[in-house]
């Protein structure tokens, strides 16, 4: 089972097989929400102000039924990625920029940073209950980590794991699977599909962030 992905600047959209159970911290149906689709709008961090009502700007924007999330990065460096085992598939979706990366437990002074944050949709077809979803997506944040460990982007607090405003979108059918942990094939697939995806355009975006270092040099 895939999602649809289609890029509408300054939209990404991840169009799912059907409506489904999205659970999520998006600014837009965050929470466990029902909805068809999972969307990603680019913006400059220079808009986001402090007094600017960021998730009342982005629901005024939103169609009915969608899961909606914000990034600075352009959407159009998406990956994903696609995992099948015993016949529950995992198919994740990112935009992935490390410019406002953190390392776990040791946050970094508040700076604003354009082209820095992680946003994930993930779709399976495992029939899931709500605690089920929650341990998977607990699964795809961990994956997130692994594949942002491997490009190595060194910190002042230690290797990046992550940026300052990830965020997860995970969609399901609802269901009465009631485990989805790494002993299962849920968690695996989960796991496979969002560690290759992470891992490929964690290492993108550090090959994006030296090559617009020696442009910048360049007198």
């Amino acid at each position: 089972m895939k999602a649809e992905v289609t890029l509408d600047r300054p939209w990404l959209r991840m169009v799912l097989p059907a409506e489904m159970r999205v659970l999520s911290w998006a600014p837009h149906g965050a929470g466990y929400t029902d909805a068809r689709a999972i969307l990603w709008r680019e913006v400059r961090n220079a808009d986001l102000t402090p007094e600017f009502d960021a998730e009342g700007w982005l629901s005024a924007q939103m169609p009915q039924g969608a899961v909606g999330m914000l990034t600075s990065r352009d959407v159009g460096t998406w990956h994903e990625g696609f995992a099948e085992v015993e016949g529950i598939t995992a198919h994740c979706v990112a935009t992935v920029g490390l410019s406002n990366g953190e390392s776990v437990g040791r946050r970094l002074p508040y700076h604003t940073a354009d082209y820095g944050t992680i946003n994930i949709g993930l779709v399976t077809n495992a029939p899931l209950t709500k605690a089920a979803q929650l341990e998977a997506m607990s699964i795809t944040v961990q994956a997130r980590t692994v594949g942002v460990m491997a490009a190595g982007v060194a910190l002042a607090t230690g290797l990046a794991t992550g940026t300052g405003t990830d965020c997860v979108a995970l969609a399901c059918p609802p269901g009465d699977m009631r485990y989805a942990g790494l002993h299962t094939a849920v968690g695996e697939a989960v796991g496979a599909a969002v560690r290759d995806c992470l891992t490929r355009a964690s290492a993108a975006w550090v090959i994006w962030r030296d090559e617009e270092r020696a442009r910048r040099a360049k007198p």
